[in-house]
């Protein structure tokens, strides 16, 4: 059965840094093309990064050149390296696993972890 967890959320000051983990069980890790999500309160779930199975990585314009996407597919781990963090990055991080095998795509989500930036 598919899981994923993550952790490394907390409370960090502005222009401080986190490191988000979302370690991955149950599925062949490295097929899966894997991203991190958030979702503010009030606010729609939107993407912040993703990472295929080849490590071309994609980011939203309100993280770029501040977070960094990676993965180690020998611990079936993916993480998000947060740097400059700003209170708008406050939310629930979500780690997400996909993959699409012919007609059918395959989805997983983990529980989230919560950050939050306030001094």
């Amino acid at each position: 059965q598919a899981q994923l967890v993550e952790s490394g959320g907390g409370l960090v000051q502005p222009g401080g840094s986190l490191r988000l983990s979302c370690a991955a069980s149950g599925i062949t890790f490295k097929i899966y093309v894997m991203g991190w999500f958030r979702q503010a309160p009030g606010k729609q779930r939107e993407l912040v990064a993703t990472i295929t199975t080849d490590v071309n990585t994609n980011y939203a314009d309100s993280v770029k050149g501040r977070f960094t996407i990676s993965r180690d597919n020998a611990k079936n781990t993916v993480y998000l390296q947060m740097n400059s963090l700003k209170p708008e990055d406050t939310a629930v991080y979500y780690c997400k696993a996909s993959r699409l095998a012919g007609t059918k795509v395959y989805e997983y989500w983990g529980q989230g972890t919560q950050v939050t930036v306030s001094s």
